[in-house]
């Protein structure tokens, strides 16, 4: 029996898991980029000697990341090196109160009590309500496809005793009475795309996750995990092109046959698993097919996770006072993810992540200088027609000013480099729908079986991994997919 081909569109994080899956099961795998390096969101900037990371920059759960290297013998250290990160996150608010959210029980006791001493207790059910999370959406779901409505039924149970229909903000509060510390409980589903107040209370697993397998940072940033991780594709026979644009899918019946680059060049496959987002998978990859026209309608019709607006930027000296990941929440929160999610237009304030590398590790930068970025979340273009190639430079002006004022003292005389990118960016360069930065939007009715399936129901050699599909975004969700996603694939082969 000749050895099965398998194409993968796109070289992201969940793209790369699924092409290692496939070829360390012995499956020939070719994987297709269309930018100059890999990567997707995980692509890196490079500029005045500065090396910044476009994200994700945070990992979480470095096992699911480990099994790719142990599916053939081989060990993650050797590649690339994971250095941990302490505290996970520093959170600050502008009344000056911060918050280190470490992996120390004491220390986390300890600052809740000097805030809200009766929130000790509320704290500690509120972890072991995200420790039941984690086990039941996380462990048992979290890399199982879900093909038919049964399977999801299947799950009912546990999840209406979770209360899943609830949101992440108002589980939270059931357990936490101090608003500073809600908010620094139920901001997480933020980093997946979702919106506290409307996002079911099963993204609340991310605390527990956190907690059980630590925060993480690629020595060398995470663009050396991509790297790393390419590598291993390649050491173990597999291909990764770059600069290779897919223009379609080709099918035949109910097969998908062929990927067609822009340039023409047209390349036979067994099977064809797509990284890219779901709606450019199908709108503009299957166009002109009957299946490809009318979901890509459907999934148009879903809601979507909001943009992000991001500034990479160097300064001339290193900020020891800095923590690695911190969070700024500005003066609103509800009203302001309101805004975000559903406001047609962009708010004055905003609440940033601020990523500085050089705390943990100095080699992103010149010597005695620091990388940084930061990200602002906004509307997709579906929610706020903004013209960022106008508006985009003001903004960043407004930001860089804001952390010059209260966080970085001299930032405006420190600055040597500056990059940013917008929603068009999202858009133009990552194909995502609506500039979503996210993909999907994670509520739950449109989680597990509700999200895009892993394999498509129509064209049954044609498979979707990475964010737009189940359980979803973030590292720990892509890379997930890929084995829920690797799973089918090897399995049809073998038919």
């Amino acid at each position: 029996m000749s050895q099965k081909t398998a194409a993968v569109i796109g070289a992201g994080f969940g793209g790369l898991a699924l092409a290692i899956r496939l070829q360390s099961a012995g499956i020939s795998t070719t994987v297709y980029e269309k930018r100059d390096k890999p990567g997707g969101r995980a692509y890196v900037y490079e500029q005045d000697g500065f090396k910044f990371d476009g994200g994700p920059t945070v990992i979480t759960d470095p096992d699911c990341l480990d099994q790719l290297w142990a599916l053939s013998g081989r060990r993650r250290e050797d590649y690339v090196e994971f250095l941990p990160v302490a505290p996970f996150y520093q959170l600050c608010w502008e009344d000056g109160h911060r918050f280190d959210y470490a992996n120390n029980q004491d220390e986390i006791d300890a600052q809740i009590r000097a805030r809200s001493p009766e929130d000790v207790e509320g704290y500690r059910k509120f972890l072991e309500y995200s420790e039941d999370l984690f086990h039941e959406g996380y462990e048992k779901l979290g890399t199982v496809p879900f093909l038919n409505f049964w399977s999801m039924i299947k799950a009912a149970p546990q999840l209406m005793r979770l209360e899943s229909h609830r949101s992440v903000y108002s589980k939270v509060s059931q357990f936490i009475k101090d608003d500073h510390l809600r908010q620094a409980f139920s901001f997480h589903s933020l980093l997946v795309g979702g919106n506290p107040f409307e996002t079911s209370s099963i993204y609340a697993l991310i605390h527990a996750l956190e907690r059980r397998g630590g925060v993480w940072f690629a020595k060398g940033g995470t663009g050396a995990l991509i790297r790393a991780m390419v590598k291993l594709l390649e050491d173990l026979g597999g291909k990764v092109h770059l600069s290779a644009e897919i223009d379609r899918i080709e099918t035949e019946g109910d097969r998908a046959k062929a990927i067609v680059l822009r340039d023409g060049t047209r390349q036979a496959f067994d099977q064809i698993a797509s990284n890219a987002d779901v709606v450019h998978t199908y709108k503009k990859l299957l166009r002109g097919t009957q299946r490809g026209d009318q979901n890509g309608k459907s999934l148009e019709k879903r809601r979507f996770s909001m943009s992000l607006f991001v500034i990479y930027f160097g300064l001339k000296k290193l900020n020891p006072e800095l923590r690695h990941h911190m969070v700024l929440f500005g003066p609103r929160y509800r009203e302001l993810i309101h805004d975000i999610f559903h406001a047609d237009g962009l708010a004055d304030d905003f609440s940033l992540y601020l990523h500085t590398p050089s705390v943990t590790d100095d080699s992103l930068a010149p010597p005695g200088q620091s990388a940084h970025y930061v990200l602002s979340p906004v509307p997709h273009l579906g929610t706020a027609d903004i013209d960022w190639a106008v508006e985009g430079p003001k903004y960043r002006d407004r930001i860089l000013k804001y952390l010059n004022d209260h966080y970085i003292p001299g930032l405006l005389e420190d600055l040597v480099s500056v990059h940013h990118i917008t929603p068009f960016e999202f858009r133009d360069d990552l194909n995502s729908h609506l500039g979503s930065a996210f993909s999907i939007e994670p509520i739950l009715t449109q989680s597990a079986w509700f999200r895009p399936h892993n394999r498509d129901d129509v064209i049954p050699n044609l498979y979707i991994v990475g964010a737009g599909t189940h359980p979803g975004a973030g590292i720990p969700g892509v890379v997930g997919s890929a084995k829920a996603t690797a799973g089918l694939m090897i399995e049809d082969a073998r038919l």
